[in-house]
């Protein structure tokens, strides 16, 4: 398995429209719990935690998604069909974390547009850090274009786009080492 975003083009401009369209993911799907509050590392990690445990107790193979982050929200397809299986608006994920329990694994909460509830969504992923980022970067374009762009939101935006480029670069570098040295199971 691995997590493919699209590839960010050398000047500012084409980076910017990369982003805005949506970054895309190839992950497998861990599953879902319940969480009391919008928010938190402690609370984060102990859902991450169960999701884990129900996951492996099941058993069954990992159903395979494609995850687009832009800052309209996120959009899961099934990979093998394409088929849509969510999508959640910027403004309804309170939360994005890489958990620092179980290394390949990224998480968000958002809440529920069937009945309001908040909901923690975990993925495998071997690129969770770049998937983190990319989460943060659409919300600071949407909260951009929702308040104008000030010289500080650009700010925020050039700083952030930096930090992705930059995991991005150790990602690809770190894939050529496993690839190198046989290390990457396909």
């Amino acid at each position: 398995m691995s997590s493919c975003p699209v590839q960010l083009p050398e000047n500012w401009t084409d980076t910017r429209e990369t982003l805005l369209e949506g970054m895309v993911f190839q992950l497998k799907y861990l599953g879902m719990t319940l969480v009391e509050e919008p928010k938190g590392e402690e609370l984060s990690a102990a859902a991450v935690k169960r999701i884990v445990a129900t996951a492996k107790a099941g058993g069954k193979k990992l159903q395979k998604v494609t995850l687009k982050v832009s800052p309209l929200g996120i959009i899961l397809y099934e990979s093998v069909s394409n088929q849509l299986i969510e999508n959640v608006s910027i403004y309804r994920i309170s939360y994005c974390t890489a958990d620092k329990m179980h290394d390949k694994v990224f998480a968000y909460i958002a809440q529920s547009q069937r009945n309001e509830t908040l909901e923690c969504h975990a993925y495998l992923c071997t690129k969770r850090k770049v998937v983190s980022v990319s989460f943060r970067v659409a919300f600071e374009f949407w909260q951009a274009a929702k308040e104008g762009i000030s010289c500080l939101s650009f700010f925020r935006f050039l700083l952030s786009l930096f930090l992705l480029c930059l995991l991005l670069a150790l990602s690809i570098l770190n894939l050529i080492d496993q690839v190198f040295f046989g290390l990457l199971e396909f």
